[in-house]
């Protein structure tokens, strides 16, 4: 089978990475001219990890990334309110959920890639239904014959837009900073993600590597996002504790990376004939989970799984019926989670923070172990 792969990101690679193990050769067309990375780290929790190992390059991501012990939600001034061990996931699952810049994990995916094809530049601009097939063009004034397509594009997807014109971006009034600073933590930070809870904003931070930390601060705009400003940072989380502040002043403000965060209204029909959309194309997540890149890297493992062994058209549909449930519920949770993190009125958020601190650990360690099992 000849398949063509549309975006070049986590998705695609890690895609394409998938299918060169069952023995495909994809074609990748990436509309960007080079493959930058993104300022920015990543979690890859024990479901993304799985499937990294099962591809054969999870020693390699371990060995570039700082291993999580614990994810620790808080008030502004970092006291704990509730807290979810990773190494109980550690012990159950025989791996280590991490946190990694994107560009390490971009070259890992990469170097590991020896019979795909990566094509630059190819932003796609339309694409026909022919009789065997479809002939993909480009705004390079390039074209294609393709059988197959997996749409990786995104959010945004072309091809999503063109097989279901009527999906829906929902925007939740939230924009976020994203910042990678070098950053020596003190040692009862290390190995775990924080992220502060304050009142329509929250921070949080990780350490990547020896020398470098990753962040990321959300705050609610009101009427138009044009309203935030990246250099009122420090102003904006003025009450958070002190080392939050340290954080943003340590940090260029022209490395940021800043988005609106938004989402993809649950859409229930990811294929259409021969093209199928896999990860932010076909259900893009708020990332108040950590769970974007993790379920768009199941994607990858499933896509590949089932075209070994189905029919494309079966392939697709045991895909769709295997991924689309849990999706659909990282949607969800994570979209309310956005909303509850971000109340404001001092008595919700205080019944908020008791619920989370006594709500017993054992009850989030459940919650995940039905999130981190692979659906196959």
């Amino acid at each position: 089978m000849k398949i063509d792969i549309i975006g070049a990101g986590i998705c695609g690679l890690t895609t394409a990475l998938a299918l060169e193990k069952r023995g495909f050769k994809p074609n990748i067309y990436e509309q960007a001219k080079l493959l930058k990375p993104v300022g920015a780290g990543i979690i890859l929790a024990s479901n993304a990890m799985q499937v990294y190992k099962h591809l054969g390059i999870y020693d390699q991501l371990k060995a570039s990334a700082t291993p999580l012990d614990s994810l620790n939600i808080t008030k502004p001034d970092l006291k704990v309110i509730s807290r979810i061990n990773f190494n109980y996931f550690k012990e159950k699952y025989n791996l280590q959920s991490v946190a990694i810049h994107r560009g390490k994990l971009q070259q890992i995916l990469l170097e590991n890639l020896h019979h795909t094809k990566i094509y630059l530049d190819y932003e796609l601009q339309s694409i026909i239904k022919q009789n065997e097939g479809y002939r993909l063009s480009f705004k390079n004034e390039k074209s294609i014959t393709s059988n197959i397509i997996l749409g990786a594009d995104g959010i945004n997807s072309r091809l999503r837009k063109s097989l279901f014109p009527n999906s829906i971006i929902r925007s939740t009034d939230q924009m976020c900073w994203r910042g990678v600073t070098n950053f020596e933590l003190p040692i009862q930070y290390k190995n775990n993600l924080y992220e502060a809870w304050g009142k329509e904003s929250r921070f949080a931070f990780v350490q990547l590597n020896t020398n470098q930390i990753y962040w990321y601060a959300v705050k609610t705009f009101k009427n138009d996002k044009n309203e935030l400003s990246k250099d009122k940072l420090s102003h904006y989380f003025r009450d958070y504790a002190a080392i939050i502040q340290k954080i943003i002043h340590a940090t260029p403000l022209d490395t940021l990376h800043t988005t609106v965060i938004e989402d993809l209204k649950p859409i229930y029909q990811w294929h259409d004939n021969h093209i199928c959309l896999i990860g932010d194309a076909a259900h893009a997540t708020t990332p108040n989970m950590g769970q974007g890149a993790c379920q768009s890297i199941e994607d990858a493992y499933a896509i590949a799984e089932y075209l070994k062994t189905n029919n494309v058209t079966t392939a697709f549909e045991k895909y769709q019926n295997a991924r689309i449930s849990n999706a659909h519920r990282v949607v969800y949770q994570s979209w309310q989670i956005g909303k509850v993190s971000h109340w404001k009125n001092p008595i919700g958020t205080f019944f908020r923070n008791t619920l989370l601190r006594l709500t017993p650990e054992r009850v989030n360690q459940l919650q995940l172990e039905k999130l981190f099992e692979l659906q196959k």
